[in-house]
């Protein structure tokens, strides 16, 4: 009985050990960079990292200053790309970066990303705060509605995303949720397909007509919204606005966006009404083609706004 389940466990090794090779081999999972927290609150990667999307048709690099993408070759005449997970865009090789796309087409200018999965609006701030010492001549900082709800404190609380409360005027770093789970997820390759594939908690399907989705979603943002037109006037009072151009997803609120234009930043409110291919069939993320597009709109404005 002994060397019987001394098999079973011999076995089950073998069975962990070929099973971790198969995934790695296949890139069954998309390898994640690890975060840190840095001095200023941001959160970004440990630099020099590098790894394979799902699937393993292209790489991934962290720059040694904790973004994704490469850096600019200049840092004159330099443009900043700030955004959340669109802009640090691992579903897609480095040459559909915006940076890349824009350089193409304006190429007396250098461009930087600085992108995470999860920036809120607020922390886009805050991120464009500590790159204004790079002295860029224009900061782009793609967002869409929800960016503004999410980065207000007295909206819906998140731990993990960077707020302001707006009764104390104080900024909420957002914290690195389960690191040390995460830690050995992303290293233990096999554990981390499992757990894609049979998560611990399964979403609740949502039996609700798309009519009654955007009824609530009107709701939602009719009861908030005098919050982020507060979160706005914020934002006035607490960052230079003037060099700061803001990109705005398709079907993004006019209010919103008349109500930035108004403080004093920039606009750039991206179209795809008479194109439906930008994202992924079953991902709202721009594809290739999606990100060629937003650049040569964003190039077309942005060229305007530079003279």
């Amino acid at each position: 009985m002994k060397n019987f389940f001394k098999n079973i466990i011999l076995l089950l090794l073998i069975a962990v050990v070929v099973g971790e090779v198969v995934v790695r081999l296949t890139h069954a999972v998309a390898d994640i960079p690890q975060r840190t927290i840095d001095e200023h609150g941001i959160q970004k990667y440990f630099p020099n990292q590098e790894g394979y999307w799902k699937g393993g048709a292209h790489k991934w690099t962290v720059n040694n200053s904790g973004w994704v993408g490469e850096l600019p070759k200049s840092y004159d005449s330099l443009i900043i790309i700030i955004g959340d997970s669109f802009i640090e865009n691992f579903m897609n090789p480095n040459e559909c970066h915006q940076s890349v796309l824009l350089k193409k087409k304006m190429t007396n200018y250098n461009f930087m990303e600085a992108a995470r999965s999860g920036v809120s609006f607020i922390e886009a701030m805050e991120m464009s705060k500590q790159l204004d010492t790079l002295n860029p001549i224009q900061t782009l900082i793609y967002l869409n509605d929800k960016d503004f709800y999410e980065s207000a404190y007295n909206i819906e609380p998140h731990s993990d995303i960077t707020q302001v409360d707006l009764k104390t005027n104080k900024i909420n770093y957002g914290e690195l949720k389960s690191p040390a789970l995460k830690k050995i997820l992303y290293k233990w390759k096999l554990l981390y397909y499992f757990y894609n594939r049979f998560p611990l908690q399964q979403p609740k399907p949502n039996k609700m007509l798309k009519e009654e989705i955007d009824k609530e979603l009107k709701a939602y943002e009719l009861k908030n919204r005098e919050k982020v037109f507060q979160l706005i006037n914020y934002t006035k009072k607490n960052y230079t606005v003037t060099n700061k151009t803001l990109v705005f997803h398709p079907n993004s609120s006019k209010e919103i966006i008349n109500r930035c234009k108004s403080i004093g930043f920039n606009v750039i409110a991206l179209d795809s009404s008479n194109d439906k291919t930008w994202t992924f069939e079953h991902d709202s993320h721009w594809t290739c083609y999606g990100h060629e597009r937003t650049a040569q709109q964003v190039s077309d404005k942005l060229i305007a706004i530079l003279k």
